[in-house]
Order: structure tokens, then C-alpha cells, then sequence
């Protein structure tokens, strides 16, 4: 489990392909490594991976397999930058909201506006996806939990408009963004079973 509270800002060095994947080389020297360990999760853009190389200078590898790569974005591209988080202790303060880091779909960015200081982020999300976004409800976008402000039906799905203030958008890789990119998304895991449980009633 995780929270959407990014601890650092990776940056993918080499991509190798491999049968099945690819192996990606992450360079994240401000991220500590003093309790990870091989086989210890991280999310990369929200997308949970398995550490399977630790390496001099805060440098690491991680396996992502041909279906982790069909169903993200941004971990195929060498130079790019990643939104980094590691698994959450029991004893931990949940500063986001409970994150699984298993990415449900990908989003397309329709705005990236300046709001004074701020920035307004809006995202449209898949028809799949739209029946589990609410105002003021969570969201994880590329790993980051946030709050949707604003959610408007259309036609083949569901826009959401999110408040980026200016500490999110130099801690994270958001900052980056801008029309037409697109975006890792991750629903509420709450609002996941309660539309489960909502629908075994119905039946």
C-alpha cells in the first residue's frame, strides 16, 4: 500500500528490453535507501514495481513487463522523469489517501492553465473510470494524490479539474505536463468496493 505523497523524483537512465518487459535503470539520489531492500515495492508514476537491483549512487532497477507497459505511461522513455513513492510501514502517517499503485487506466490532460500561482490540471478520464470520480473525492494522477474540485460528464467519459499549488508542482513530476499528455490514474479505493458492494445488491 501507499498514499500518493511522492518522496522523490526519479530519473529513468536506461531502458533494456528483455522477453516479456523491459528493465529500466532509476536514478534517484535523493531518495533513501537506507530500509529498501530487494524485492521491496516503489511506484513509478503510480505503478507499483518490484526493486530487483540496488546499485552505487542511489541508483536501482526494476522489471516492468510488456502488460505493466500496455497499461501506463512513462516508463518506457529513457530521460524521463518519475513520481517515486515507497511502500507504506503500518506505523506510517497516511498523509494522501490508501493508494494500491495498481494503475486503472490512462487519462488525457484537456487543460494546464496558470490560476494565479496555481496551476489547473484537467484530465479526462475513460468511461470506465467515470463512474468512480466525485467532487472532492481522491484521485492518484502519474502517483500523486489529489483532490478533484470539479467533475463533469462527457462523452466517453469524465473530466476532472484538480488545484495544483506551487509546492506540488516542484515536488513532482506534474509540473512537466501539458496538453495533450497523458497520465497514469488511479481511483479511490474505497469507491472501488463500494460500487462492488452496490452491485452484488442489485442482482
Amino acid at each position: 500500500m501507499f498514499t500518493g505523497i511522492v518522496e522523490a523524483i526519479g530519473t529513468i537512465e536506461r531502458v533494456a528490453p528483455f522477453a516479456g518487459g523491459v528493465r529500466l535503470t532509476v536514478a534517484a539520489p535523493q531518495l533513501d535507501f537506507s530500509d529498501v531492500a530487494l524485492g521491496d515495492s516503489i511506484t513509478h508514476n503510480g505503478a507499483c514495481m518490484t526493486v530487483t537491483e540496488l546499485l552505487p549512487d542511489g541508483r536501482f532497477t526494476i522489471d516492468v513487463s510488456d502488460e505493466s507497459l500496455r497499461c501506463t505511461v512513462g516508463l518506457d522513455r529513457e530521460g524521463g522523469r518519475v513520481n517515486l513513492e515507497k511502500a507504506l510501514k503500518v506505523d506510517a502517517r497516511l498523509g494522501g489517501h490508501l493508494v494500491s499503485g495498481h494503475v486503472d487506466g490512462i487519462g488525457d490532460v484537456v487543460r494546464f492553465a496558470p490560476v494565479g500561482d496555481n496551476r489547473e490540471l484537467v484530465v479526462r478520464a475513460p468511461a470506465a473510470l467515470a463512474r468512480y470520480l466525485a467532487v472532492k473525492g481522491s484521485v492518484v494522477v502519474n502517483g500523486v494524490s489529489l483532490t478533484t474540485n470539479l467533475v463533469r460528464d462527457v462523452p466517453g467519459g469524465c473530466e476532472f479539474s484538480i488545484n495544483l499549488i506551487p509546492h506540488t508542482l516542484s515536488h513532482t513530476t506534474l509540473g512537466d505536463l501539458a496538453e495533450g499528455a497523458q497520465v497514469n490514474l488511479e481511483i479511490d479505493l474505497i469507491a472501488r468496493y463500494v460500487e462492488r458492494m452496490l452491485s452484488l445488491e442489485a442482482k
